[in-house]
């Protein structure tokens, strides 16, 4: 059962992982209003609790949950006048930090990696619909809210 120890293992170190995801958001030209609009623990709390609750996320959280949580983190984003484009280059980036993680550490060797396809599966499905989730909440705030519909003007115009 190495994919349970492997998340086991992330679940543990979610705080690092978390800190180590804030320095990269905050050094990242992608974010910069992600960084100034969204407050800094509010931010650190949302990417730990993905690295934190990451066997619920990924085994026990049901479609429709993940759907609840992330129209509503979309629509709020949205609000808070974040470009949509840094809220996917932020998601994207709590991918990367867990990914880069598993290889420093060493902790995926290649044939660990042809066992636990599995987990990479789930890894990359979960990210991917947490990502269609938040968009669909940033067009449902967007269209409830008219004054939001220059940020859609500005992703055309760009």
């Amino acid at each position: 059962m190495f994919a349970v120890r492997l998340v086991q293992l992330i679940e543990t170190h979610a705080d690092k992982l978390s800190e180590t995801l804030m320095h990269k958001l905050k050094d990242a030209e992608e974010c910069r209003d992600l960084v100034s609009k969204v407050p800094a623990h509010e931010l650190k709390h949302r990417t730990y609790e993905v690295y934190k609750n990451l066997t619920d996320w990924l085994v026990a959280k049901k479609s429709w949950e993940v759907e609840e949580k992330y129209i509503g983190l979309g629509a709020r984003r949205a609000r808070q006048a974040v470009p949509f484009s840094q809220f996917l280059f932020a998601v994207h980036t709590i991918k990367q930090v867990l990914w880069d993680y598993v290889l420093m550490e060493g902790l995926l060797e290649p044939e660990d990696l042809i066992g636990e396809m599995e987990l990479v599966r789930s890894i990359v499905q979960f990210f991917d619909r947490a990502t269609y989730y938040a968009a669909v909440g940033y067009e449902q705030a967007q269209k409830a809210e008219p004054g939001h519909a220059h940020l859609a003007n500005q992703a055309v115009s760009r």
